[in-house]
């Protein structure tokens, strides 16, 4: 069954990436409850068992507005409102929703999981302004137990992946870039992207555009259908969350440690996507002020570059770089 969304000429002109802390909170409470999505995340899961206990955390309703199939409301998540949002600024506006909409919203979450006749689902409904302020309130503290621990990891990734299929989009334009994003999109050439998911949707995008999201925790998944007033937003599995909760340490070279020093080596070498002074200093366990020091020696000498993206600096490696971090064959 297809969801489709239709692009007039504005809307190509208007697609952008952002980056969510409120959607990847929601992500990974929805990954708790689903042993399917576990595989890539499993060291998160194990650390997680411990955290939840202590902090008598119950997600309970919040997974109650998550079916497997159907409506999900927008207003608990809606689509970023900047390129790089502040978990502050989105719980805000969740905060700030009008209880009438809410109770829309969250009328058509509960009938589709078949829980608007319990009492967990009544009492949502019988008070919308009461359960904005809870689901608020409940979504706040999975940030702080399940996300804000990790998010400097986190957003490195993602902002590695908006850096990336950044490069992808100037390279081959939107067709291209679409085509790569997810195995279940398809895009007809002319107007047209299709997504292949449980729902049977279609929504002309009006000059709105469209909002490129990646995620470390929606992974297989691929998601859209933020209804009006929401801005379309298609949210796709991140690169490289194979690899996001590896320990980065071991993976440099000996010679290279001699010749630039360990601390400065490891920098090197835990760059193998773009990242920030904080999300380097909380991977490597290193003080921020450090880390910026060693990056600084590393692009003056040529073996990094940088570039802004939103508030942040982030550091890739140049092909010189790429290749001093290169485990050499042989090599202690």
């Amino acid at each position: 069954m297809p969801f489709t969304l239709h692009f007039g000429e504005a809307d190509l002109l208007r697609c952008r990436f952002a980056v969510s802390p409120i959607w990847e909170t929601q992500e990974a409470v929805r990954t708790l409850a689903r042993p399917e999505r576990h595989g890539y995340h499993l060291p998160w899961l194990r650390r997680l068992r411990v955290a939840l206990a202590a902090a008598d955390l119950d997600l309970t309703p919040l997974q109650l507005l998550m079916p497997r199939r159907g409506h999900n409301p927008d207003f608990i998540y809606p689509p970023p409102i900047g390129p790089a949002a502040a978990f502050e600024e989105e719980i805000a506006a969740v905060r700030a929703t009008d209880p009438n909409r809410a109770l829309d919203d969250l009328r058509r979450a509960l009938t589709d999981a078949g829980a608007a006749d319990t009492p967990a689902g009544r009492a949502m409904l019988a008070d919308p302004a009461r359960s904005v302020r809870e689901l608020a309130a409940l979504l706040e503290r999975a940030w702080e137990v399940l996300v804000a621990p990790d998010w400097p990891r986190l957003r490195a990734l993602l902002e590695a992946d908006v850096a990336y299929h950044s490069r992808r989009l100037a390279e081959g334009g939107l067709e291209g870039l679409l085509r790569e994003l997810h195995p279940r999109l398809e895009w007809d050439g002319g107007s047209t992207l299709t997504i292949d998911t449980v729902s049977d949707h279609s929504r002309v995008l009006g000059g709105a555009g469209l909002v490129l999201m990646p995620s470390v925790f929606c992974w297989p998944d691929v998601v859209s259908g933020f209804d009006p007033p929401w801005q379309p937003t298609l949210v796709y599995p991140a690169r490289g969350i194979g690899g996001l909760w590896s320990d980065p340490g071991g993976r440099t070279p000996d010679a290279l440690a001699r010749l630039l020093g360990r601390v400065r080596a490891d920098v090197l070498c835990a760059l193998d996507e773009p990242a920030g002074t904080t999300a380097l200093a909380h991977r490597l366990g290193l003080a921020p002020s450090s880390v910026s020091a060693h990056l600084s020696v590393l692009r003056d000498a040529g073996l990094l570059r940088s570039r802004r993206y939103g508030h942040q600096v982030l550091y890739e490696r140049t092909p010189m770089g790429i290749a001093l971090a290169a485990p050499q064959p042989g090599a202690p």
